[in-house]
């Protein structure tokens, strides 16, 4: 290939990136005022809970992930052992295991470095999104993933990032009365509910609901924990059964 060739081709392979960055950019826009939100509650709970603006902004910058944090906010407070600590914000990202090794192969020609920068953006709503435009059976090397995945995870950690700082900054200006914790609530949900694309979804979301409500009285909002765990369970079930389904329905 000459050197006017092979600068065309790489010329090409960028616009389909850049194209494929503004399209996943277009998916995520929904999702960007429930995520500031949620960012918003995550920062203002670690300075409520006796973190100093410089814990709670290394905090979020390094662990980037609200529902461990949130989950383990009470146990530091509480002065739980820090392994305890640990071991709960792994349990409850555990979903991001699977999330990781859907993602794998769709990623498994990048450099090893490539794939770690990646799996930092990597997201409830990146996981959410990014199958719908390129399902599991999609080709390796099809053109435009790297630039879709992109376009999710780059808006959605500064989204996040700037609710998180901005909760941080403000939380003792803001009053109780405002609510924004209820706020933040009901923008999960508004974050959430398009996420819920097939049966094992709505199973685990059912289920982990269902779990949350009934411990909600365990010491340490281990009820969280509990719901998480089971609602990952009840969703890999499912997706089992569904699988075994469509296995015996091809044969």
């Amino acid at each position: 290939m000459s050197n006017t060739q092979a600068g065309t081709a790489e010329s090409s392979s960028a616009d389909v990136e850049k194209r494929a960055f503004r399209e996943g950019f277009k998916a995520c826009a929904p999702t960007i005022p429930g995520i500031f939100a949620w960012g918003m509650v995550a920062g203002m709970a670690m300075v409520k809970s006796d973190l100093s603006i410089a814990q709670s902004l290394g905090m979020t910058f390094l662990v980037f992930a609200g529902s461990a944090q949130l989950a383990s906010l009470p146990l530091m407070t509480a002065n739980v052992p820090l392994g305890v600590v640990f071991l709960t914000a792994l349990v409850v990202n555990l979903r991001f295991v699977i999330f990781a090794a859907a993602l794998a192969p769709h990623f498994a020609h990048l450099p090893w470095y490539k794939r770690l920068w990646h799996g930092y953006f990597s997201a409830d709503v990146t996981m959410g999104l990014f199958p719908q435009r390129f399902p599991a059976e999609t080709a390796p090397h099809t053109a435009g993933k790297v630039g879709f995945f992109n376009g999710i995870g780059y808006p959605n950690w500064c989204t996040w990032q700037a609710g998180s700082v901005t909760g941080i900054l403000l939380a003792s200006q803001i009053p109780q009365s405002w609510g924004i914790g209820f706020a933040g609530t009901l923008a999960l949900l508004a974050v959430a509910i398009p996420l819920t694309i097939n049966m094992a979804a709505l199973a685990g979301v059912a289920v982990a609901g269902a779990v949350a409500v009934a411990a909600a009285g365990l010491p340490y909002r281990l009820g969280l924990l509990v719901a998480v765990i089971v609602g990952m369970m009840a969703a890999m079930a499912v997706d089992t059964v569904l699988d075994r389904n469509k296995e015996a329905g091809d044969e």
